[in-house]
């Protein structure tokens, strides 16, 4: 087996036998299908997560929207049962994050996990930082970390990373719809490698598009203000219409379990009604959508959902039938939702 290969099955295997903060679960006494709204603990994977939730939920069937990074916390949206099947319409939600982001110190990873190393002084004024982050408003291009989860010719780039490899990723596309400062701007002296080290600190909130590194984001910021810059602390607080004031740990969740309760996963139906636009559609319809057939177009009902006209989802009374979008001026099925 390859050095690198080696090393990266070693970790996993060390990061499986890591004690976790929620200590040991219970298995569900019934298989649990619907969405779940995580606030993710510092220190454990989305993986982690999935794994508790394979537990507790007493199913295999799991499943997230959006990894966290080990050192981010907050919200993790996990499908079990069927609702797995809509994970795929989900991750491409915006989403909001509050971090802090330190000036002065640049890290391997973008992020406090990182190797430190100590940079320019950051001489910025205030004025001149919420320049930088306004620069870094609207759509912009933007290079992602070197360790994050792209593949490159089939491998993730941070396992190139730690193989010792020069991994370049290309830029891409993204949307920052709001990159704010929310409080002062504190400098300070820090020892690192036995020196004195300038550094300013603040807090931002960042609303962005899918696939946005807000790692990469800190990293930009001291560039644009001549020095190096990572990320401290990263709390994600909302995807879509989900919030985190809503959401709850792994160990709320385990001592639901312990006691026989069922976990608070929100059902399809429920999910659908909130997500996409929703048309009501008869029995015969419903079976020649199962069928493949396609059925006369309508107009769907977007109140309360994300907005966007399709695909919708179809209802027989309060069952849901299908996701469906136009083609050739009828509506055809995309995704299956009943049994």
């Amino acid at each position: 087996m390859p050095k690198g290969r080696e090393r990266n099955r070693q970790r996993a295997i060390a990061r499986q036998a890591r004690p976790k903060p929620w200590g040991e679960l219970p298995r569900g006494e019934a298989p649990c299908e619907g969405l779940l709204l995580i606030d993710k603990d510092r220190g454990v994977t989305s993986h982690d997560v999935v794994g508790a939730l394979r537990r507790l939920g007493a199913t295999r069937q799991v499943g997230h929207a959006g990894t966290l990074d080990p050192m981010a916390t907050g919200l993790l949206i996990v499908a079990t049962g069927r609702l797995t099947k809509l994970i795929q319409y989900l991750v491409g939600a915006d989403k909001t994050y509050e971090a802090r982001i330190r000036l002065g110190v640049g890290s391997s990873t973008d992020d406090a996990e990182g190797e430190l190393t100590p940079a320019e002084p950051p001489v910025a004024s205030d004025a001149a930082i919420d320049a930088a982050l306004a620069a870094l408003t609207g759509d912009i291009m933007q290079v992602p970390s070197t360790v994050s989860a792209i593949k490159v010719d089939g491998k993730r780039a941070h396992d190139l990373a730690r193989e010792g490899e020069s991994v370049e990723l290309a830029a891409r596309p993204i949307r920052i719809e709001r990159f704010e400062r929310t409080g002062l701007v504190e400098r300070s002296q820090i020892q690192l490698g036995g020196r004195d080290v300038a550094v300013a600190d603040f807090d931002v909130v960042v609303t962005a598009s899918s696939g946005t590194y807000v790692r990469a984001l800190a990293r930009d910021v001291g560039e644009a203000i001549g020095t190096r810059a990572h990320l401290t602390s990263l709390r994600r607080t909302q995807i879509g219409p989900w919030h985190v004031d809503d959401a709850r740990t792994v160990a709320q969740l385990r001592d639901l379990a312990s006691i026989g309760e069922q976990l608070p996963a929100a059902s399809m139906a429920q999910v659908c009604r909130q997500v996409f636009p929703v048309m009501a559609i008869d029995d015969a319809e419903a079976r020649a959508l199962r069928n493949g057939l396609f059925i006369d177009k309508r107009t769907a009902s977007t109140e309360g959902t994300r907005g966007e006209p399709w695909p919708a989802a179809t209802f027989v009374g309060d069952e849901p039938a299908a996701l469906v979008s136009p083609r050739s001026g009828k509506l055809k099925p995309d995704l299956q939702l009943t049994l």
